[in-house]
């Protein structure tokens, strides 16, 4: 077809350098995907990190205003959409913010149900497909009336006349938590559930122009101990490379200094294999490099630990529907605080760094989560939690009064929050810091496994300017143990 090669032709002129047979196969397979004829026409591109798919997207989306289509840029989370955001030079949504809006159920609390896809001639290009799960883990607080999160993107797009989907990921990286594999990744299930024409095509090959990066020569490293199957210690090589370093306990609290005046806090994060790890982590932060002494303070970097539909509802030009389980925000100021129901609650007011041209804005948040050693409060705890609230509402002399009003309660919709300084691998995917410190935790030859060299992995591919191994076993660098 001639529109093909041509569009192909146009591809390589938005690319910035002469692509690999690889990239060159991918090219020519986003031609064929964007002039099919096929139904429900799907492309998965998959890439390991370094192999040049961010490139050939940003080469695709600037290719694409020569054609009639337009194009709808989605991502798991507000982190993952503003770098796609950043390399794509178009703004990018995040998957619920595009496909759900919001209702009142009949209980009073938040819904969401599945809306209509109005676009035509309209390709949606979703990055970091990894991080989708069959379900996306919203059916504990009941907020989203439709919880298959895969299921929902694909019957949203082909809803739309003549759309077409894009999935883009990383299969070397992290899967969801409590999977596995990636369910957005594997190509046979795809087709088989959800009966898309679909064509896969994988990028292997790091291109040259990275291979002078001591973080992506690490990472490749890693990831072919993972498609190889290796057992015990992968070998990291941080002599000849000036952005990995090795790094011990002791030397921690310099190297947070040096990090912090460099990048500024937004800038460097730490990433440590628990929640309990993490907190502890965070409080050394806070203490020893902040010199903080209150509980919180303005400037505390908070992360939400569970999704709030709560406290955006108010803001017509919210840029997201709710406030996300791994979104950070900066304490602006703290207003007041709370001692009741027997919780701790604070008043703050915050701002998302992750949507920097939105309004700074006052929340509540349950203190006593920063200390959960958990990922976040117990399910006991906020029953209780509702419980005692209900208390406040029993001269509604009515049940679903009663239960309305606790769910519209700002006490019952704290936001939940821990320090931002420090988290486990899970919560950081998506997102992208100039530095990176990996913290390598207790550790046996016996859980040296697939899934922990993807821990691996996807905490080296978080990175952009520098890693530090903290405390990293003398093997992983070929050394005998003293």
């Amino acid at each position: 077809m001639k529109e093909v090669a041509a569009f192909t032709l146009a591809l390589k002129k938005y690319f910035p350098y002469a692509p690999t047979p690889g990239q060159d196969a991918l090219l020519h397979a986003l031609s064929r995907f964007t002039f099919s004829k096929m139904p429900r026409c799907t492309l998965l591109v998959k890439g390991y990190a370094g192999t040049g798919k961010t490139t050939a997207v940003g080469a695709y989306v600037g290719a694409l205003r020569l054609t009639e289509y337009d194009i709808v840029l989605l991502a798991p989370t507000g982190r993952a959409a503003k770098v796609l955001s950043q390399y794509a030079k178009r703004p990018a949504f995040t998957i619920h913010k595009k496909i759900y809006f919001p209702t009142k159920n009949s209980s009073g609390g938040m819904a969401y149900g599945l809306g209509v896809n109005r676009h035509k001639k309209t390709i949606f290009l979703v990055d970091e497909a990894s991080m989708i799960g069959g379900h996306s883990g919203m059916s504990s607080d009941q907020s989203f009336q439709y919880r298959d999160l895969l299921e929902d993107l694909i019957d949203f797009v082909f809803q739309g006349e003549d759309c077409r989907l894009i999935l883009v990921g990383d299969q070397a990286q992290l899967p969801p938590v409590g999977s596995d594999e990636s369910p957005a990744l594997d190509t046979d299930s795809l087709r088989s559930s959800f009966y898309l024409t679909i064509a896969d095509i994988q990028l292997t090959d790091v291109v040259r122009q990275e291979m002078d990066s001591g973080i992506l020569f690490n990472a490749t490293s890693l990831r072919k101990a993972i498609t190889s199957g290796q057992e015990g210690f992968p070998r990291l090589h941080p002599e000849g490379f000036a952005d990995v370093i090795p790094v011990s306990g002791e030397d921690l609290e310099e190297v947070l200094d040096q990090l912090y005046s460099k990048y500024t806090r937004e800038g460097v994060m730490l990433i440590t294999r628990s929640n309990k790890r993490a907190n502890q982590f965070n409080q050394h932060i806070r203490s020893r490099i902040l010199w903080y002494e209150e509980e919180l303070n303005a400037g505390d970097l908070l992360m939400v630990v569970k999704n709030n539909y709560f406290w955006l509802n108010a803001y017509k030009d919210a840029p997201t529907n709710f406030i996300a389980n791994g979104d950070i925000v900066e304490v602006i100021k703290v207003v007041r605080y709370h001692e009741i129901y027997g919780r701790r609650f604070a008043d703050v007011e915050v701002r998302l760094l992750d949507y920097p041209d939105f309004i700074p804005f006052e929340v509540r948040i349950l203190v006593d989560t920063i200390n959960v050693e958990g990922p976040n409060l117990p399910m006991a705890e906020i029953k209780a939690l509702y419980h005692a609230i209900t208390e406040d509402y029993l001269d509604l002399r009515d049940r679903k009064k009663i239960h309305k009003a606790v769910m519209e309660d700002p006490f019952y919709n704290a936001l939940q929050i821990k320090f931002a300084y420090a988290v486990t691998c899970h919560k950081s995917q998506g997102g992208q810091w100039p530095a990176i410190i990996v913290d390598q935790g207790y550790l046996t030859e016996e859980m040296l496994d697939i899934s922990l060299l993807r821990w691996f992995y996807t905490a080296f591919t978080r990175a952009q300017e520098e890693i530090y191994l903290l405390n990293f076993h003398p093997e992983f660098f070929g050394e005998d143990q003293e």
